[in-house]
């Protein structure tokens, strides 16, 4: 990166040799979701970083407009702004859901993506108003349910999901956590008060949390 040239190894062993290919001076952009795997030296050569927030939900309303013009469907405006809501703040999202959304009404009305059939294409997805797919509330069932809102392992939530440990800590946790459901402590993860009310459901109460005087009153 700093001296334009590209090394490349040829043979292997005492047979190996190098060699150097200069290269036309360039500008190397990187992105990723994971910077923290990245090596120390490597990150520190690129002197400019910059951390993108996750979209508002006008912005990917806007998007969502865009995308459905170039796909030549009639979108309403309310309809975009549903579809933004339940998209996560994620553009690849958005457009996923524009896609399904457009199946949907070609098959059951006629290509239009009105407010109602939105909420329809969604419903029969099963994402909920938040954004909130199948698997994410089968996880906060899992975690109040079983656990009783935690502590719990990831690992011991994987199992009794029947679901692979890394699906639940790079698919599903990072949105929950994100939007406050559940928090990853040194114990486990643990329900929040947020998730139970998305839920329907009333924390149990802790008999740990009891005051001496409640303690000395029985």
């Amino acid at each position: 990166m700093e001296d334009f040239r590209v090394d490349i190894v040829l043979g292997e062993g005492l047979n190996a040799r190098t060699i150097s290919m200069p290269l036309k001076r360039f500008t190397l952009i990187g992105a990723t979701t994971r910077s923290g795997m990245l090596s120390g030296p490597l990150r520190d050569r690129f002197r400019m970083h910059e951390h993108l927030e996750f979209y508002s939900v006008e912005d990917l309303a806007k998007i969502i407009e865009v995308n459905a013009r170039k796909l030549k469907t009639q979108l309403d405006a309310d309809a975009a702004l549903e579809l933004a809501k339940r998209s996560r703040g994620t553009p690849r999202i958005a457009n996923s859901r524009l896609y399904w959304v457009r199946s949907y009404s070609a098959s059951e009305s006629d290509g239009r993506i009105t407010m109602k059939i939105a909420h329809d294409a969604l419903n029969l997805a099963e994402v909920d108003p938040q954004g909130l797919d199948k698997q994410d509330r089968r996880y906060l069932e899992t975690l109040i349910g079983v656990f009783e809102g935690g502590p719990a392992g990831v690992e011991a939530l994987a199992a009794t999901m029947n679901v692979p440990a890394d699906t639940l800590a790079d698919e599903v946790e990072p949105f929950l956590l994100r939007e406050q459901y559940i928090l990853r402590t040194g114990r486990g993860r643990m329900a929040t008060p947020r998730s139970y009310q998305h839920l329907g459901k009333e924390p149990k109460s802790n008999p740990d949390d009891k005051t001496l005087f409640d303690q000395g009153e029985q």
